[in-house]
């Protein structure tokens, strides 16, 4: 039997799937990932990647942080792709029950998904530091370092290094797994630690990988697929 038939089947078999995805999910959309050999880490820049994706980066660079960010992070004109339109499907069937995501991009959302947890925040989302009022991505786009009245620097709603997840959307996201009774894993390198220990949190009764490399809990999975997350969620769906 071949990977998808025997996919198709747990989705048959199960009622509370939960999703939880990578960078490779988006990837497919046109957006790069971090970890491949083309991803944003193995790409050059004045200062190495991690360094102007952290908080003290992001304090004493302001400039420069937003200069990387813009041309590397803000997705503007993407749309999703087939595996954000397969998971919401999913969820429109009463299959999935929640989306776990290491994204910040917006697609599930964008694709039709409701219930989503956006473990490292969201680039559509920004908030003076200050007195913590909204502003949008064009206010972002459009302002060299975006400041707001107040006089406080405007932050993207994202997790950059050396800052906590938000306790409240991990704790939703590890309820969600522990009463799945099927989780997808797909599009992740699960290196990326806390977030990636969430799988440890899975008791259910099947457990899938797709991604296109090895991962460290590959021997745990009940079904590994190395295939395209968008076109092997298409064919199931």
């Amino acid at each position: 039997m071949d990977g998808i038939q025997r996919l198709k089947e747990m989705i048959d078999e199960s009622s509370n799937i939960v999703f939880f995805g990578g960078a490779g999910v988006s990837t497919e959309s046109g957006i790069k990932d971090f970890r491949s050999e083309d991803g944003i880490y193995n790409m050059k820049f004045d200062y190495p990647p991690e360094y102007m994706l952290s908080h003290s980066f992001f304090v004493s660079h302001p400039k420069e942080f937003y200069d990387f960010y813009r041309t590397m992070m803000l997705c503007d004109g993407v749309e999703p792709n087939k595996a954000h339109y397969a998971l919401a499907e999913l969820e429109r069937r009463g299959k999935l029950k929640a989306v776990i995501t290491q994204n910040i991009d917006g697609l599930h959302q964008k694709a039709g998904s409701k219930n989503v947890f956006e473990l490292h925040g969201s680039t559509l989302r920004n908030y003076c530091h200050r007195c913590g009022k909204s502003f949008s991505v064009e206010y972002v786009e459009s302002n060299e370092v975006p400041y707001c009245p107040c006089g406080g620097i405007v932050k993207p709603d994202v997790v950059l290094y050396e800052e906590p997840l938000d306790g409240r959307t991990l704790e939703n996201a590890i309820d969600a797994i522990s009463r799945a009774d099927m989780l997808i894993v797909a599009g992740t390198s699960l290196t990326v630690y806390p977030a990636a220990g969430l799988i440890d949190y899975f008791k259910g009764r099947y457990i899938v990988l797709i991604n296109r490399d090895a991962t460290p809990y590959d021997d745990r999975a009940d079904l590994v697929i190395r295939e395209k997350v968008g076109e092997t969620l298409s064919r199931v769906v």
